[in-house]
């Protein structure tokens, strides 16, 4: 007989938001991320995201057998359980990197920028949320599939 998954909730945003935050951690405060996303171009950051995007569908949807994609609740076409992810992902690693001041730290004070101005900085720091979610959505599909 197949187990019935229960409709998505609050309580497995925070599920995601565990598993987003605990992985997204050690990858703020890396020099080598910082220093990757300020060799990146706009279209390799794209490709990142869309890099996002697939694992979490696919650790949502493709891997847990017991997910019923027909059952899940819908904003404009796109499951909450997925937005919820994707929100959590990219969340977790700007809420980090801006907590611990990374951008600050590692973009002006340890000069992988040479000149930088606000835009330059916001650039990079989302390159470096870009390159964080990848390990940020991996942690966040596992806890809400396993818990």
């Amino acid at each position: 007989m197949r187990r019935r998954r229960r409709r998505y909730r609050l309580a497995d945003t925070a599920q995601q938001v565990v598993g987003g935050f605990l992985l997204a951690g050690p990858f703020v405060v890396t020099e080598e991320v910082w220093v990757l996303a300020a060799n990146m171009t706009l279209y390799h950051a794209a490709l990142v995201a869309a890099i996002v995007f697939a694992i979490g569908y696919g650790a949502l949807y493709k891997a847990d057998a017991d997910r019923e994609l027909e059952r899940e609740a819908e904003v404009a076409g796109v499951p909450v359980r997925f937005v919820s992810l994707m929100l959590v992902s990219f969340g977790s690693v700007a809420v980090l990197a801006l907590v611990f001041t990374a951008p600050d730290t590692f973009l002006v004070e340890n000069e992988i920028l040479e000149n930088p101005t606000s835009m330059s900085i916001t650039v990079t720091t989302l390159k470096a949320v870009a390159v964080g979610a990848i390990f940020s959505v991996v942690g966040a599909a596992t806890a809400d599939s396993v818990f």
